[in-house]
């Protein structure tokens, strides 16, 4: 396991989730860990401030509208120990 993924690892309770956004061609981790139980409305706001913002590491501030974005969930799993959510536009590689 590299240092990157046992900082994520040490960082995360059980009920956190880390949140992948892709926007606009761009892809980064939002740099806190959100609710895995959050619903999608609050993601999608979340993902947004954090784009306008600039808050997201690879994808540059602008205004955001994540308003039809698909909301993926994936549960913690022994090669991935922690929560993940990724959120994407309808189509692959928006």
């Amino acid at each position: 396991m590299n240092m990157e993924t046992n900082a994520i690892n040490v960082a995360l309770r059980a009920d956190e989730a880390r949140l992948n956004i892709t926007w606009n061609g761009q892809n980064g981790d939002l740099a806190d860990p959100v609710p895995y139980g959050a619903s999608d409305a609050q993601l999608r706001e979340w993902a947004a401030e954090a784009i306008a913002t600039g808050s997201v590491a690879g994808i540059r501030a602008e205004r955001a509208n994540v308003t039809g974005f698909v909301v993926d969930r994936f549960p913690a799993t022994d090669k991935t120990p922690y929560h993940r959510i990724f959120l994407r536009p309808e189509t692959p590689f928006g």
